[in-house]
């Protein structure tokens, strides 16, 4: 028979197996009750969405008016407009004129504020990806960039020497001179330099079919640019919306002079731009309405000439440090071969060199490839843009 020491060792193994079978129980059934919270917050989540579901739409209104009982004058996307009250859940300081809210369909009081709508039109001209180029890549530029940067850069990284000299700084700068002489680019690269965000609009996008559209867009362009600030402004071909004004024209003309009127409102009006400077670019300054070039809203005008011969030497030596050059190439006798060209003529002519070796199945490019793209882009480039004096 077993003695009572082995019978007590028995009943201990026993004991701490049914205590271990007891504790992993425990611990199942912990799991279990957090899945059961889990699920049924789950269970209250869906009937939620389905109450919502189930309760009528809601109204978007407009306000126009708060009134001192508290009540408020919206008007609605049906057309009329109402006296409704608010929810008390709602801030007072939220219910401006201008605001969007959205009605209850049942009582058409007030039950949230909705966000400000954003025309993806304008979103879309914000320049998101910062651009590649560089103030490095821009040759024969000295002064228009030392122009640029002293109108547009300064005043947003040192404000403080403005207001230790005692001058408002420049509220803009307006870019003019022939075609492909890097008008664009520069801007381009203004945009790659500064942390501001870069805005940028064409003029011929302003122009729109219906009437007060192209004013709204502007309208909707600068309060981005505002919100977004410091900011910058960019409208290229400038003069599609701001050439002088006549008074005889059609019902486009019209509209074309209101967006004008629109933007010459927001550039120097009452109320301010704070950080936002505005960059316009055009090849034709000479079409454009006085209101338009007066100091107050394009306080500097930066002329950009064709490039002479010691520009286009650098404009070669920028375009061609990637490629392999043939030995004999000299940079000086391309730029005295090229003149009256632009700085986009001999970026042109650098790739068409290029072409001409690879037709060849070459890896250097050699002085003949260049005479001929010489030939080849200078003759298009005259048949396309003949010459034109620029006051």
């Amino acid at each position: 028979m077993p003695s009572s020491a082995e019978n007590g060792e028995k009943y201990e193994e026993k004991y701490e197996d049914v205590l271990a079978y007891a504790r992993d129980i425990e611990k199942k059934l912990y799991k279990l009750d957090a899945e059961r919270m889990r699920l049924y917050q789950e269970v209250v989540q869906l009937r939620r969405e389905l109450e919502a579901l189930k309760q009528p739409p809601l109204i978007s209104a407009t306000v126009l008016e708060m009134l001192e009982d508290g009540r408020v004058i919206v008007r609605s996307s049906t057309g009329p407009n109402f006296v409704v009250y608010a929810s008390s859940e709602i801030p007072r300081e939220k219910l401006v004129p201008g605001a969007h809210v959205a009605l209850s369909q049942k009582t058409f009081a007030i039950v949230e504020v909705l966000p400000t709508p954003e025309d993806p039109f304008v979103k879309g001209m914000e320049v998101e990806e910062v651009p590649s180029v560089t103030y490095a890549d821009i040759g024969g530029l000295k002064e228009q960039i030392v122009e640029v940067r002293e109108t547009v850069e300064l005043p947003l990284l040192r404000p403080d020497l403005f207001e230790e000299v005692g001058i408002e700084p420049p509220k803009g700068v307006l870019l003019c001179g022939p075609p492909g002489t890097g008008k664009t680019l520069l801007a381009r690269a203004v945009a790659h330099e500064t942390k501001a965000t870069f805005i940028r609009i064409v003029g011929s996008e302003l122009v729109q079919k219906f009437i007060g559209e192209g004013a709204r867009i502007v309208r909707e362009v600068f309060q981005l640019a505002k919100k977004k600030a410091p900011s910058i402004v960019f409208c290229d071909e400038i003069d599609a919306i701001g050439s002088k004004r006549i008074d005889v024209g059609t019902s486009g003309d019209r509209e074309v002079q209101r967006t004008l009127m629109q933007l010459l409102s927001i550039m120097d009006g009452f109320d301010p731009r704070g950080d936002v400077k505005i960059i316009g670019a055009t090849n034709r300054p000479d079409i454009l309405d006085p209101a338009l070039l007066r100091p107050g809203r394009f306080d500097r005008i930066i002329y950009f000439p064709l490039p002479d011969l010691e520009s286009r030497e650098e404009i070669f030596r920028i375009h061609t440090r990637r490629m392999k050059l043939d030995i004999s190439i000299n940079l000086r006798t391309l730029a005295e071969m090229t003149e009256n060209a632009t700085g986009a003529d001999i970026k042109a002519i650098c790739t068409e060199a290029g072409m001409f070796a690879i037709r060849d199945f070459r890896t250097k490019v050699t002085f003949n490839d260049f005479e001929k793209a010489i030939e080849k882009v200078l003759k298009r480039s005259r048949r396309e843009n003949p010459p034109r004096i620029y006051s």
